[in-house]
């Protein structure tokens, strides 16, 4: 009490004042109100340290279990000492506060941390570890977790490994799941038996799961790692049994357990025991990757050896210089043959992943090129090791090797005796032992045993008597390959007997092909057996059907034609009738003009047209334009031009769209030819349905050069018509001015109708006048294209005119007298101009015209004369006739030119009154929806422009209508 009223007496100034009292009357009356002391305390936020622990203390007097208050005040007391050295008393008052707090609270987990922390930061070694201690037998075990994550940090971090292993090992009692970081920590310290110890007991354990997210198999990796790397330490573990277990159970990572075992041999020192590790690697590995680690560790090593060596002591090498000389060339002479034998041990590697390889095999022989008895042990193995059945690659081929390697050092003995054992391998295909027997059968005759090698063919087309039925030997007698070589045997080196036989015996069992079946018949033929060689024919053909027979039909005609010619002619068009008749359409066409020349050169010309006619109809599309044009060849030369006009006809009739534009061409010719002008004319017409304008050029131009040549008036606009409706149709430009307008309006809002009725006569309003200005600028588009092309025809035929105009006034003057005289003008005269002249008046001959030199000044200009009228108007189109100069259509040019300004001064003011009215229109609708937001309704003013928009296009239509009228 008497300190009590010390601190009273000095702070009894601090704590006199109005809202105090109040707050400690109420205090006497209700001490135990957390509220009323959470508030007084508040209340001195602002006053000194001293004083507001005293509070704090004559509130925890009241309330020693209110945790809030605790936590406050053991907040301010750290606070207080925080800037203070850690030797400083205060922080040992600081410490007497929690363990007053701890007797009350001992059930709260924050106060404990914030205790041992607090600790932490004193360097209380001792008293931090038991303080964790405390906590971990005050708490329940279900908030230790809280306790044990900074408990382990600090004994981390202490640096007393006997002290951080005994509470590892009670951590782990609690959480045996978190082993990891107990072995992560051994290892840290250097505590490596242990941390093997307790990794290979994880690993073995096949429930167990890593909190750090490692694989079974990336822990195996880490405890190989360990092991190895640390030899010296570990004595608990078996190494090399782990090791090998290891390679028995992750096959994927071989090549690195193997450098994991031979390295740990190399850090005990034992060399040679390292070495055979790597040997034993070598011949273990099946992958190509294994291989490299091992091979590369093996090299490395062996260099290490040498460097090593090369780099020992300097008094070591004086005085054992002869000795440490020999055992570094023996080291290198080691590395030497690592590195030559690397090439064999690759092979022995793939031979290992499959050893039915074939390509390996023949690989491996050329490894041993060098070495005799290892290629024909390599072959000989090879042969003995491959399944025919699962072989990869041709195993014909390597038998046939091991053959010729014997045929190369002239063993033909040895050579056939490979062969024939390979006769009696049952390959996988037919093919594989035909190829063996006709290497065999080549052999013999590459070294001229001929007789041998037709008796190698016969017996490869004999068929076994005791060969399974089902095995490639059973077979083989229907091989063609076989078939083929013999009877080329039995044609250079058997008789006419046993040749005819062998072919006759291949037609019998359908093993012959068309070419067999042609070579047969040549063979007759050469032996003058010609009526035999045209039954091989006919064999030919019933043997086979289309289209392989094709090439049989083609010799036998020709054949036969070269042979009898028009003797026998019924026969040979029966031949002919017989191979057209089934025929595809893509092989007619030759077995027909065959037909034809046969019919040209030894029958009748009738005939031969019909066969040229019945080609173009039964021949493929691709060949009926080559063959109208050879019929229609055929028929002018025969009958002359003018029976060809049934044909171009017909043709045009039947053939594609660009194969008809370029026979209607042709048939335009031959009529303009022959004078047909209109006929021209017309095929000119029915053409121009195929030609785009913007493809095909040429036939336009064509068209237009016919008509400035033949043409007049008339024509000419008429096929100016006909290519703009051409050029209308072929055009690519739609505007779906509907679906344009559809895909970019905006979703209509779900607001009131008179809103949705607004947005949609807008919309729709938008469409129209998308739609006018889309067909007016085509329009426009299409009638500036019309004007060019008509300008640049209008040019050509003008240029034509005058050339004719001017020859035919020189024709007119050729011979006549330079000026004639007259009293007065008689009329125009072709040549000639009337004028007063030196000589008087009369007509003087135009110099300019025909070419010659002027003597006087040049002659005027005529005037253009003026068509008569003629009492009724010409109904023709406006637009076309705006460029055309008076010299081709008279006094129209100079209607159109006006009609044409009119026509534009009209566009003009159409276009200007569209304008305004859609400025108006936008400008009424945006006042419409100020007005309506001023009025907080929906209104229905939006669509006021379009009876002006209407009205504007109406009278753009009208004005456009009444072109004529107006003029």
């Amino acid at each position: 009490m008497a300190a009590f009223s010390s601190v009273w007496g000095s702070l009894a100034d601090d704590i006199i004042k109005e809202t105090d009292v109040a707050y400690e009357e109420e205090l006497t009356r209700n001490p135990y109100s957390v509220k009323v002391w959470w508030a007084y305390l508040n209340s001195k936020t602002r006053a000194p340290p001293k004083l507001r622990n005293f509070y704090y203390e004559r509130a925890l007097q009241s309330l020693p279990g209110s945790y809030k208050l605790w936590r406050v005040y053991l907040g301010e007391r750290m606070e207080q000492v925080k800037a203070n050295c850690i030797t400083d008393p205060g922080y040992e008052r600081v410490n007497v506060c929690f363990e007053r707090a701890l007797v009350f609270l001992n059930k709260m987990p924050k106060i404990w941390i914030e205790y041992t922390d607090f600790l932490r930061k004193q360097k209380l070694v001792t008293r931090t570890r038991r303080t964790y201690d405390r906590a971990l037998r005050a708490l329940p075990i279900t908030q230790h977790d809280r306790i044990w994550e900074r408990y382990i940090d600090f004994i981390k971090d202490v640096g007393v490994i006997e002290s951080a292993v005994c509470v590892f090992r009670r951590y782990l009692m609690l959480e045996p799941d978190h082993i990891e970081t107990y072995i992560a920590y051994l290892i840290s310290v250097g505590h490596f038996d242990e941390a093997a110890r307790l990794l290979a007991k994880v690993v073995n354990d096949e429930g167990f799961t890593s909190m750090e997210g490692k694989t079974n198999h990336q822990l195996w990796m880490d405890l190989c790692d360990l092991i190895t790397k640390h030899p010296k330490e570990i004595k608990s573990l078996a190494i090399e049994p782990v090791i090998r277990s290891g390679l028995k159970r992750f096959t994927d990572e071989v090549g690195r357990l193997w450098c994991s075992l031979a390295d740990h041999f190399i850090r005990l020192g034992h060399l040679e025991k390292a070495r055979d590790v790597y040997e034993e690697a070598l011949c273990e590995v099946t992958t190509m990757h294994d291989f490299a680690l091992v091979f590369d560790a093996y090299t490395n090593f062996e260099e290490a050896l040498i460097t090593n060596k090369v780099d020992s002591d300097p008094q070591d090498s004086e005085q054992q210089d002869g000795g440490a000389g020999e055992e570094v060339d023996f080291l290198m002479a080691r590395l030497d043959h690592l590195l030559a034998k690397r090439p064999e041990l690759v092979s022995s590697v793939k031979l290992r992943q499959n050893p039915h390889s074939v390509h390996e095999w023949l690989n491996r022989v050329k490894i041993y090129h060098e070495e005799p008895e290892r290629v024909i042990r390599a072959f000989t193995e090879a042969v003995m090791t491959i399944d025919p059945q699962r072989a990869v690659g041709k195993l014909h081929l390597l038998w046939i090797r091991f053959a010729g390697y014997y045929e190369t050092h002239d063993d033909l003995d040895n050579a056939r005796v490979i062969l024939e054992k390979a006769t009696h391998v049952n390959f996988r295909g037919v093919d594989d032992l035909a190829t063996i027997w006709c290497h065999w059968a080549e052999m013999e005759i590459k070294h001229k045993h001929f007789d041998k090698a037709l008796e190698v063919a016969r017996q490869a087309i004999n068929r076994p008597r005791n060969a399974p039925k089902d095995s490639v030997q059973a077979r083989l007698y229907r091989s063609v390959k076989v078939w083929a070589l013999c009877a080329d045997l039995e044609e250079n080196f058997g008789t006419l007997e046993t040749t005819r036989a062998c072919y006759d015996k291949m037609i019998e069992l359908k093993v012959a092909t068309p070419q067999l079946i042609i070579n047969y018949a040549h063979y007759l033929e050469e032996m003058r057996f010609y009526e035999e060689s045209f039954r091989v024919y006919e064999k030919g053909v019933n043997l086979f059907k289309w289209p392989h027979v094709h090439d049989i039909w083609l010799f036998y005609l020709t054949k036969f034609v070269a042979r009898y010619g028009g003797k026998k002619l019924e026969r040979a068009r029966d031949l002919f009738e017989q191979a057209v008749s089934d025929a595809p359409p893509k092989y007619s066409k030759g077995l027909y003009l065959l037909y034809a020349r046969l019919e040209e050169e030894y029958g009748l010309a009738r005939h031969a047209l019909a066969l040229y006619e019945r080609a173009c109809l039964s021949a493929a599309k691709a060949d009926k334009y080559t063959l109208y044009l050879l019929y229609i060849a055929k028929t002018a030369e025969l009958f002359g031009v003018t029976k060809t006009r049934k044909i171009y006809e017909k043709a045009v009739e039947e053939l594609e769209d660009k194969e008809v534009i370029m026979m209607c061409l042709k048939f335009a010719t031959l009529e303009k030819s022959l004078g047909e002008i209109d006929r021209a004319r017309e095929i000119y017409k029915h053409t121009s349905q195929f030609c785009d304008p913007r493809k095909e050029a040429e036939f336009w131009k064509e068209w237009r050069e016919f008509e400035v040549a033949h043409g007049n008036e008339d024509t000419f606009r008429d096929m100016l018509r006909v290519k703009r409706s051409v050029q209308a149709i072929y055009a690519q430009v739609h505007f779906n001015v509907a679906d344009i307008v559809a895909e970019a309006a905006p979703q209509l809002p779900l607001d009131p109708m008179a809103a949705a009725e607004a947005e949609l006569k807008q919309q729709e309003e938008v469409k129209r006048r998308r739609a006018e200005e889309a067909d007016f600028e085509v329009q426009k588009k299409r009638k500036t294209q019309e004007e060019a092309d008509i300008a640049a025809a209008q040019e050509e035929y003008r240029k034509l005119q005058e050339k004719r105009r001017v020859d035919e006034a020189k024709r007119a003057v050729a011979g006549g007298p330079p000026f004639i005289q007259t009293d007065a003008f008689q009329g125009g005269r072709l040549g000639y101009i009337f004028k007063m002249g030196p000589h008087g008046l009369g007509y003087y001959r135009d110099a300019a015209m025909v070419g010659e030199e002027a003597a006087e000044q040049p002659p005027a200009p005529t005037a253009p004369t003026k068509p008569k009228p003629t009492g009724e108007e010409i109904d023709i189109e406006m637009d076309l006739e705006a460029s055309v100069p008076a010299e081709v259509f008279g006094s129209l040019g100079e209607q159109a030119a006006e009609q044409k300004a009119i026509e534009r001064e009209l566009e003009k003011e159409a276009k200007k009154r569209l304008d305004k009215e859609e400025k108006e229109r936008l400008a009424e609708q945006e006042r419409e929806k100020q007005r309506e937001k001023m009025m907080g309704g929906a209104g229905a003013g939006g669509g006021k422009g379009g009876p002006g928009g209407q009205g504007a296009l109406a009278r753009l239509r009208a004005g456009q209508s009444g072109r004529g009228d107006a003029d």
